[in-house]
């Protein structure tokens, strides 16, 4: 019953139908003129990015709808983790970690390197360190980010993967200049997003993100489309670097 309510919970919250509309309370314009104010659409947070409006945020209460164990045949994750082609030398940081269902299936991908598990839930990073101990799993590191920097090293990182994240980012333009930052010469950056081209993609429309829309967003901070991966069967697996 727990499970199933916190599965509601989710859906509501989330990539589901209905959820409770926030109406942001700022200026029309921030003194930066990165982003834009109104009211906020039924799953939008109210602000706008690059013409996008941001959508809301999942929130830890809904940490069982990412370990469903029907999880990896809806969204095929061995075949986003064989597309990633992980190095055994790689420092991968997942951005937006959550409970860590997909760091602990590239951990043992990098078995010299390591997987930064970053998020700005302090209930994730509880999750993410119960769930190393339960693995016995050395080479992750759970890291508490902020809403504006995944607080990542410069030149630490060779591959930065966010699934199902970006398009919730309050401050995406802050977060990926840092995320650019931390990139080592020749490291990626990996968007995993339900594609907002196919209306068949059961998904709110804010928590899809199209290949132009993501193109469009990365270029601001010197990021270029390498490749569009489509083996997903919903989702887009777009690889950026510099």
């Amino acid at each position: 019953m727990y499970r199933l309510l916190i599965f509601l919970i989710t859906s509501l919250m989330a990539c589901g139908q209905g959820s409770s509309q926030q109406t942001a309370t700022r200026p029309s314009t921030d003194s930066t003129r990165i982003y834009q104010f109104g009211e906020a659409s039924r799953d939008g947070i109210g602000k706008r990015y690059q013409g996008r409006e941001i959508a809301q945020v999942m929130g830890h209460l809904g940490a069982s709808w990412l370990d469903r164990p029907e999880r990896e045949q809806e969204e095929r994750t061995d075949l986003l983790l064989e597309a990633l082609a992980l190095k055994p030398t790689d420092v991968v940081a997942d951005i937006g970690a959550g409970t860590g269902y997909f760091t602990f299936l590239m951990a043992p991908k990098v078995p010299q390197g390591q997987v930064l598990a970053v998020d700005i839930q302090p209930e994730m990073i509880d999750y993410l360190n119960e769930g190393k101990s339960k693995r016995k799993i050395r080479n992750v590191t759970p890291v508490l980010g902020t809403e504006s920097d995944p607080k990542l090293a410069a030149n630490s990182v060779d591959l930065a993967i966010l699934i199902d994240a970006y398009h919730e980012f309050s401050y995406p333009r802050e977060m990926m200049q840092h995320i650019a930052t931390a990139l080592k010469p020749g490291g990626r950056v990996v968007l995993v997003e339900y594609r907002a081209e196919d209306p068949s993609v059961p998904i709110k429309e804010l928590h899809k993100l199209s290949v132009a829309q993501a193109t469009k967003e990365m270029k601001v901070v010197g990021l270029r489309l390498l490749k569009n991966d489509k083996r997903l069967p919903q989702q887009h697996i777009m690889f950026f670097g510099k």
